[in-house]
């Protein structure tokens, strides 16, 4: 006779499982817990415990400010990313690059959406797109979820999607070179190379890494179960069955009127050349005129592609807009947590404390101690990183530390915060190896960098 007082957990699916109080808690936990204690003894040596209270409140609304101000940016890019997949764009470049993505990710079906949605990010990430990124990234995550029969534990593929985020490939660090060049730096392009072949050497890692630790792990979840990668493909072509059956066929008139905004279009080009007094001169002013074209031309293909292809244009973003709200309000806990520890450690002078004792030893590797406390922040504030790199531009802009500030700027992402928002956004409290295989990329990202850039400085 059984238990009545026992918990079936077919019936109670929030009853613990035999041995689940065993599981270790997550890194991120030790980690967050330890960045809130470090700054707060820190504090009552330092005399900014004041200092560091004020920042708790302030990094929280901080933290809210920036999860709302995402709302417009992912509700409009969910939307078009959502015109792109009723029209049959997104499995086409899909099906272009499949042998790599299905070695890369063996464990996603090869025209499952979150492919597409993964190809679009990493895309968006080399051309820097940041605004354009993350809603496809956070895309990506929530289609990657679907596959996943251990919820709240991140996939193989969750831990690689994510380090190869923090680490992407930068072919343009557009917003870097803007600012040596308005330092007057004398030739601000010269870290799109050293930057390259740094962020190249960043991902590299992030990938090596992620296998390794996922052919290790003793917590892999287990593989997708046969019957919901059968669900999601039958769900899939169900989706694309009824978005066929809700096309329509623009019509001769409107194919006309598409093709003829596409010649105005291409010959608003020569114009603007023109108009602008000709070719630009160097090759930055070239690629800064040309990147502010970068995402209005990328809104404007996917919706003319997907009218074309007899997508209901305006229908389909309002509806596919409906996500951003919902991801922006999931994030807010998770982003809150990370801004707090950040602020807090930042304001009791814990960071400048760590500089002081190893920074005058970095110069010894090719780092010079200015450029340490970049190093330090790049992992744990995008805007505390820029605004740190753009100060010592600003100061000394051709000066070796400016140059390796610059490179090291393009060449990793936000760690934590990124980690925080994609998994936050599908209720992700086990990270398993996604950290670890980050912050080793970050490590052998900042040495690349720092490599590469005394290889190149000209002086």
């Amino acid at each position: 006779m059984s238990n009545p007082k026992s918990p079936d957990p077919a019936q109670n699916p929030t009853a613990i499982a035999p041995g689940a109080a065993k599981k270790k808690p997550a890194v991120l936990n030790i980690i967050w817990l330890y960045i809130i204690l470090i700054s707060v003894v820190v504090a009552a040596y330092t005399g900014r415990m004041d200092a560091v209270g004020k920042a708790s409140f302030d990094s929280a609304k901080s933290a809210v400010t920036l999860a709302l101000s995402l709302v417009g940016g992912m509700a409009l890019w969910l939307g078009i990313m959502k015109v792109a997949e009723a029209a049959g764009l997104m499995r086409a470049i899909t099906r272009a690059i499949r042998p790599v993505m299905v070695w890369l990710f063996p464990d996603v079906p090869a025209n499952h959406p979150a492919m597409s949605a993964i190809i679009m990010n990493i895309s968006a990430n080399m051309l820097g797109l940041g605004s354009a990124a993350t809603p496809m990234g956070l895309k990506a995550m929530t289609e990657l979820d679907k596959l996943n029969s251990n919820k709240g534990t991140a996939t193989n593929a969750m831990c690689l999607f994510l380090a190869i985020n923090t680490s992407s490939v930068t072919i343009l660090p557009l917003g870097v070179m803007t600012i040596r060049a308005a330092a007057g730096a004398t030739s601000p392009g010269s870290i799109i190379i050293p930057g390259l072949m740094a962020s190249v050497c960043s991902t590299a890692s992030a990938i090596f890494m992620s296998k390794l630790l996922s052919s290790r792990s003793k917590d892999a979840p287990p593989p997708i179960d046969p019957a919901i990668a059968l669900a999601a493909n039958e769900n899939i072509d169900a989706a694309v069955g009824a978005s066929e059956a809700d096309l329509y066929n623009p019509g001769l008139l409107g194919k006309i009127a598409a093709y003829v905004t596409i010649a105005i279009f291409a010959a608003a080009i020569p114009y603007a050349i023109i108009k602008g007094g000709g070719m630009p001169g160097s090759f930055l002013q070239g690629v800064t005129a040309s990147s502010t074209w970068l995402i209005p031309v990328l809104m404007s293909s996917l919706l003319l592609g997907g009218y074309l292809c007899g997508v209901k244009v305006y229908e389909t973003v309002t509806e596919g807009a409906k996500e951003g709200f919902q991801v922006a309000v999931r994030i807010i806990p998770f982003t809150v947590a990370i801004f707090v520890g950040i602020g807090m450690l930042r304001a009791s002078g814990a960071l400048d404390m760590f500089t002081g004792l190893v920074g005058k030893y970095t110069s010894y590797v090719g780092m010079p101690p200015e450029v340490l406390p970049h190093a330090l922040l790049r992992p744990l504030s995008g805007t505390g990183a820029f605004g740190y790199m753009a100060e010592i531009v600003q100061n000394a802009p051709d000066s070796l530390a400016a140059f390796v500030s610059s490179v090291l700027q393009g060449t990793t992402d936000t760690t934590f915060y990124i980690l925080a928002v994609y998994f936050g956004s599908i209720g992700i409290q086990r990270t398993r190896h996604a950290l670890p295989a980050a912050l080793f990329s970050d490590l052998v990202g900042i040495s690349a960098a720092v490599l590469f850039a005394n290889l190149f400085y000209g002086g």
